[in-house]
């Protein structure tokens, strides 16, 4: 097994809580995720408090969005922390961090994936999926900029 780590940083024009409050609830999630629209038909679960520690999101769809499920672990003013369980279409866990460090009037956000994969997937991973994800996360990101700097 090889520990991966996969980072994308932007630089948002909103206080560190606006930025938060997006990242702090699933829910506000289909406003910014990059996989969000890859089904419309999407199903979609929410459990545990609206936000924070201990909120859980679920989503099942068709093959570009797979299934699997979200939990906040950690939610500080400055990070987000998330366990990420993919199910389908293939099986991985992983933990997401979304970091907040203020910075005059804006964020700077990193968005970090860490994980473990067997040496194939890594050797994929180094080849295919850490480039597409990249991408995701640039999209992510920049969607996330957008909303919170309209707030």
């Amino acid at each position: 097994m090889a520990d991966f780590s996969l980072s994308r940083s932007t630089r948002i024009q909103a206080a560190p809580a606006s930025v938060h409050a997006l990242l702090d609830d699933f829910r506000e999630w289909q406003k910014w995720s990059p996989w969000e629209g890859l089904d419309p038909a999407m199903h979609r679960e929410y459990s545990g408090p609206d936000h924070g520690v201990g909120s859980t999101y679920h989503w099942s769809g068709n093959k570009k969005a797979g299934e699997g499920e979200m939990r906040i672990k950690e939610s500080t003013p400055t990070s987000v922390v998330v366990d990420l369980q993919f199910l389908k279409p293939f099986k991985a866990t992983n933990v997401t961090t979304f970091s907040l460090a203020p910075t005059g009037e804006a964020t700077d956000v990193t968005w970090t994936m860490t994980g473990r994969r067997s040496a194939i997937m890594s050797l994929m991973g180094s080849l295919f999926f850490d480039k597409a994800i990249g991408k995701d996360f640039e999209k992510g990101l920049a969607s996330l900029k957008q909303e919170a700097e309209q707030v």
